[in-house]
């Protein structure tokens, strides 16, 4: 190292061509990635509004996800597990699953929130309609559901609830025929 006017100077180094436009194009595909990780989160709460939305899949019969990421678990419709970690299908669940895989089809769903907005898997709480049907009283009315009325939601979804459930198990239909699936 020489000294110029008492103090060490040091030589500049110069990044080569080669190296600066690969240190220019980490920065443009790290800054792309994350505008795209943003774009794509779960949409929150105040983000997710009542109305028509696009349904990505099916997970099982009580709970969709949405095209833009959302989960969604049905109100007060408690279906048979089909996807739960460590946990055997359940019969009926597969039936439950496809039920609410032809209900919905390629049409868009409308949300409606009533009650608590969220579970504690962070899943949004929805009634979910086609057309003028809903997806979570069907489900429990075909027998593929049990009514789950200690949530706190309406007195009046509740009543209904109630009644799918009760003319289902009048009926014989589902888990209420006292068969398992497969079985029938």
């Amino acid at each position: 190292m020489s000294k110029r006017h008492g103090r060490p100077y040091r030589r500049k180094v110069a990044l080569s061509s080669p190296l600066r436009l690969l240190l220019i194009l980490l920065l443009i595909v790290l800054g792309a990635w994350r505008y795209w990780d943003e774009q794509n989160q779960p949409g929150t709460f105040d983000e997710l509004t009542e109305g028509p939305h696009r349904v990505e899949r099916v997970v099982d019969g009580d709970t969709l996800k949405l095209a833009n990421k959302a989960r969604i678990r049905l109100i007060g419709a408690d279906t048979p597990e089909t996807v739960k970690p460590n946990h055997p299908v359940e019969p009926w669940g597969p039936e439950a699953t496809d039920f609410t895989n032809r209900f919905i089809g390629d049409e868009p769903v409308r949300l409606e929130f009533d009650g608590d907005r969220k579970d504690r898997f962070d899943r949004h709480l929805a009634l979910v309609w086609v057309g003028d049907r809903m997806l979570n009283e069907e489900l429990i009315r075909a027998g593929l559901a049990r009514a789950r009325t200690e949530f706190p939601y309406s007195q009046s979804k509740k009543r209904l609830f109630r009644q799918a459930e009760d003319e289902a198990k009048a009926a014989g239909r589902g888990i209420w025929s006292g068969s398992p699936a497969g079985s029938r």
